[in-house]
């Protein structure tokens, strides 16, 4: 079943939180219109804090991100790409990167495009737009939910 882009993206962070919560971690979902920043997380002590930037698609592996994402620089900050699926009997998949290695995978490939042809061989322009395809990044740079908890 799809759903609207809203609540694909609420869904998303719901389930996101859920597993941080399933791993004994305390989540508390920001509000609405908080930029940057959708999740903070942290252990039950409070001396483990880390942030969560969820981005929620439906039925696809292909996330719109902002140029802003290239100046990321913060090592307690994650990603993290949540493909919900059209069939409700399917659990979502989700693609945990760290911010820092995101902003530089995304900022170099984004300067590879630049330098490609494009559609009859014209000349790219530039624009704000990113895209986040885990094809496009090495196994070691995306996280399993594991590998995060091990990372903090």
């Amino acid at each position: 079943m799809k759903i609207n882009k809203q609540l694909s993206g609420i869904a998303g962070e719901y389930y996101v939180a859920a597993e941080i919560t399933r791993r004994g971690y305390l989540a508390a979902i920001t509000l609405r219109n908080s930029d940057g920043v959708d999740i903070i997380a942290s252990n039950i002590e409070g001396d483990t804090l880390f942030s969560i930037q969820v981005k929620t698609t439906q039925n696809k592996r292909k996330w719109i991100l902002s140029q802003k994402v290239e100046n990321e620089t913060s090592e307690k900050k994650f990603f993290v790409f949540v493909n919900i699926p059209t069939d409700i009997a399917i659990q979502p998949e989700y693609f945990i990167v760290n911010s820092k290695v995101l902003a530089s995978n995304i900022y170099e490939g984004h300067r590879r495009w630049l330098c490609q042809n494009g559609k009859n061989g014209k000349v790219r322009n530039d624009s704000s737009v990113r895209q986040f395809e885990p094809r496009w990044f090495k196994d070691e740079e995306i996280l399993s939910w594991d590998q995060l908890f091990e990372l903090l």
